[in-house]
Order: C-alpha cells, then structure tokens, then sequence
C-alpha cells in the first residue's frame, strides 16, 4: 500500500515543521494549504482528496485567531467545524486514517489539575466552541478518527508568545506577563515527532499531547529569555490586568498518560521545547 499523508494546513506553523520531518521519512507528503484548496468546500475537498489518494490524513487546518472569533462566529466555525466535517468525509470516501488536531480550549479551564480525554468539555470562547463543534462533527462522519488535542502550541514558522516576548525583550524594556493562567507550552518540532509516529502505528480515539511539566506564561516568558540569554526584567500580573475579548482557560494543563499507554509516546519537557525553539531563532536572526 502507497505510503501517502496529506496535510492540511500545510504552511502554518506546525504543518511546516510536520511536512519537513514527514519528507525524511518513507512517507510522500502531499502538502495542502488554501492555495490547493478550501476545506469549507465540500466538493473541492472530495475532489483534491480523491485525486491525492492518500493513506492517512492529517488536518492542521484550522481558524486560530481567538479573539477575533468573538466577533467572527460564522467564520471560525466554518473553518474549524465545516472544514474538519468536510476532511473527515472525504478521508473516509478513500479509506484514509484521519488524524485532526483540537485544542484545550474546548475546556472551560475550572478543573483542578490536569484534564483528561473523558472530562466534560464546556468551551468559554466562539473559538473554543467551534473546535468542540468540529470534534463532534468529525465524529459524527468518520468513527474510526484520531482527534489529537493540544496546548500553547508555539513555533518558529510564524507568530507566538515566545517569539513575541523575545522579540520585546531586545527592546530592553521592562515587561509584565500573565502569571495566573497554566497550560503546558508545546513546541511544534515535538508534536510533529508525534504526529508522525501515530501514522505509522495508527490507533483510534481522542488523545492529548502536549510537551511534559507545566508553567504559567510567565514561567515561559522567563524561560525563555533567560535561555536567549537577554537580560531584561520581567513582572507577573493577573489575567484581570490584560482585558481581552475571548475568555482563557486558568487551567490547560492535559493529561498525556493515555497517549503514552496507547503508542507509547511522551513529549519532552517543555523546557527543552523552549530551549530548541531560542536555538533557532537566534539561528534564525544570525541568517
């Protein structure tokens, strides 16, 4: 059997670093952004996925812009609903194993400790609501699925808070950073390593993975430069001091020890994310 994976979303940040490791391994990667074609289109989705053939699919697609959610409803369900009900119809029209990325966000954030698969979700945002819509909507048209949630997802093809906060920190300014919310900061180059080895061994359901340990964004917000090795000072504060217009979960710490049982998978400590991820932008800057 051909050894095909398409991947949607193929230009955003985790779908360049997974169609780079997917290209070293023995899989043809057929890399799809909305170039190639919509995903809110039904009929251009059959037919680009058709024509792809692939044997497994994996859809990194998504409408991410939270706050503007709020005021984008329509929208952001379309993409993150529409869109996902769309790659799971046309992945099970050809027999492909459909593997689709959710968020923490379809988690209200109140549990104390870490969420696992089973717990209730009760989204607080239209962003939320729409990746808790397009969860269902994949499981109503495919039920062999693999949904795999994740958390402050953070990389270096595009825009994210450590790159945001070294990118200030050279200002030499002094900054304030949330120090009341917990989530566990995943680094794109390590979910991707996971992504791919769940294609090759595939299992369905719906699994979390995100980088071990946890921290506040103000843990991430030091570590990082403290890794950078930019001296610079840096205040906490509390959520109540930013106003945004989408709520945030006070807890998107995930439990991972079903993904470990199943594939026997476990991200690294999100210190070593954060330690790969300043490697290459400083990498990136000296370029």
């Amino acid at each position: 059997m051909d050894r095909i994976v398409l991947v949607t979303g193929a230009r955003g940040m985790l779908g360049t670093d997974l169609c780079a490791l997917l290209a070293q391994s023995d899989w043809e990667v057929v890399a799809a952004d909305i170039a190639e074609f919509d995903i809110t289109d039904l009929g251009q989705t059959r037919a680009f996925v058709a024509h792809s053939a692939p044997s497994a699919l994996i859809n990194c697609a998504a409408y991410t812009a939270v706050d503007q959610a709020e005021t984008e409803r329509e929208l952001a369900f379309r993409v993150n609903r529409d869109g996902a009900e769309n790659l799971a119809i046309a992945a099970s029209e050809v027999g492909a194993f459909f593997l689709h990325l959710s968020t923490d966000y379809v988690f209200d954030g109140t549990k104390i400790g870490p969420y696992a698969e089973d717990d209730a979700p009760n989204p607080a945002s239209v962003y939320g609501a729409s990746k808790l819509a397009g969860e269902e909507a994949v499981l109503s048209a495919l039920a062999e699925h693999c949904i795999i949630r994740t958390a402050w997802l953070y990389g270096i093809h595009g825009k994210s808070f450590p790159r945001t906060i070294l990118s200030l920190a050279q200002l030499g300014k002094p900054l304030r950073v949330v120090n009341d919310q917990r989530g566990c900061p995943t680094y794109t180059v390590h979910l991707a390593r996971a992504l791919a080895a769940i294609i090759d061994h595939p299992h369905y359901g719906t699994y979390h993975a995100v980088n071990s340990g946890a921290c506040t964004w103000y843990d991430l917000a030091c570590a990082a430069v403290r890794e950078a090795g930019i001296s610079v000072e840096i205040a906490s504060c509390a959520t109540s001091e930013f106003r945004r217009p989408a709520p945030r979960p006070a807890n998107s710490v995930l439990d991972t020890s079903k993904l470990q049982a199943t594939f026997d998978i476990q991200l690294p400590p999100w210190r070593h994310g954060v330690a790969e991820f300043v490697a290459r932008w400083q990498e990136e800057r000296r370029s």
